[in-house]
């Protein structure tokens, strides 16, 4: 395994950018080893991302178009797929660079060429706000070291700092295969199999910071059958007070959104939005008597740490699944 000297970011040598007290540095952090996602065997039905002529299969015509079906234009496996993440990224790229003044950099734990970059003063050294997108099947076995989990604490103790984790979907851990059926049949995703369990590497890193949170489920939020419009978040605002959600009613449709459990009876994790849930389809999780996810948490600063803990799956910052006013005010929010 080749590791870079400096940080690299998707295809380039990283330049660091300059403290400025108005304006923030953002940057994105995937937890996932790029080579080991696109090398994951396409007649595995569980925990791999969908070849892109399964994405085309899918939702044709959509990627009809040369850009997208032709081999020699896009790569047709599992690394195609994958290039559809960066794609969809860049407008909050551009937006947060148009917001800030300063580029946001994507950084990934191993990239396309065999690069690893573990979180350490290369990636955090000139970030105010890291975003850690937990898209890392669990079977490629990425875990934080122990060194990550102290230059995070490091980078914590930062005044005006903020980690943003992103954890994404746990389906289908049941053994029962009618369990894991039911949960298809809710988030209706004909591009998620059976059994996609995400973030290991994320998960270590709360474990790590004592962060009593955990990724669940994958659940379906609900829209109105007829025009089709995201239910409206459930917001705590008495408990904003930072104003995270500040103008925001709605973030953005995905079939499959994470619920961030609160482990335990702690005060420090801020519940401020659950998702109410699209119940015309059984899932265990509404069985038991919920109609409502956690979908952003916060913790504030505390003792030692000065910087915010923040809460949001990483498809929110995804043009993928839709861009509005609304979202667009949430990174403002987060940029800002």
């Amino acid at each position: 395994m080749s590791q870079a000297r400096v940080a690299r970011t998707y295809n380039q040598n990283h330049v660091p950018r300059k403290y400025s007290r108005d304006h923030r540095r953002v940057s994105i952090y995937v937890s996932w080893s790029y080579p080991a996602e696109a090398a994951r065997d396409p007649l595995e039905l569980d925990n791999r991302f969908s070849t892109m002529t399964e994405v085309r299969r899918t939702t044709w015509p959509a990627y009809e178009a040369p850009e997208w079906s032709d081999p020699n234009q896009f790569q047709q496996g599992i690394a195609g797929s994958l290039e559809l993440f960066f794609q969809a990224w860049s407008p909050f790229q551009e937006f947060g660079r148009e917001t800030t003044g300063h580029v946001v950099p994507i950084f990934q734990r191993i990239d396309q060429a065999g690069f690893k970059l573990p979180l350490d003063e290369r990636v955090l050294a000139d970030t105010d706000t890291l975003m850690i997108f937990g898209l890392d099947h669990n079977v490629t076995n990425q875990d934080a070291a122990p060194e990550e989990i102290e230059a995070i604490r490091e980078f914590l103790s930062r005044e005006g700092t903020c980690l943003i984790l992103g954890p994404h979907h746990e389906v289908g851990i049941d053994d029962d295969p009618q369990v894991r059926n039911m949960e298809y049949k809710h988030h209706r995703d004909p591009l998620v199999p059976r059994q996609q369990r995400f973030a290991q590497y994320v998960r270590s890193l709360m474990k790590g910071l004592g962060i009593p949170v955990e990724n669940r489920y994958g659940l379906r939020p609900l829209r109105d059958p007829v025009t089709r419009q995201l239910a409206p978040l459930s917001p705590s605002r008495d408990l904003d007070t930072r104003g995270w959600l500040n103008g925001v009613m709605t973030l953005n449709f995905h079939m499959h959104m994470p619920h961030y459990e609160v482990t335990g009876q702690n005060q420090k994790v801020h519940v401020l939005a659950r998702q109410p849930i699209d119940t015309s389809k059984p899932h265990p999780f509404t069985e038991a008597g919920n109609n409502e996810f956690n979908i952003v948490l916060w913790m504030p600063p505390e003792g030692n740490r000065a910087g915010d803990v923040l809460f949001v799956d990483s498809t929110i910052f995804s043009t993928l699944f839709g861009i509005d006013e609304s979202l667009q005010t949430f990174w403002q929010n987060i940029c800002a």
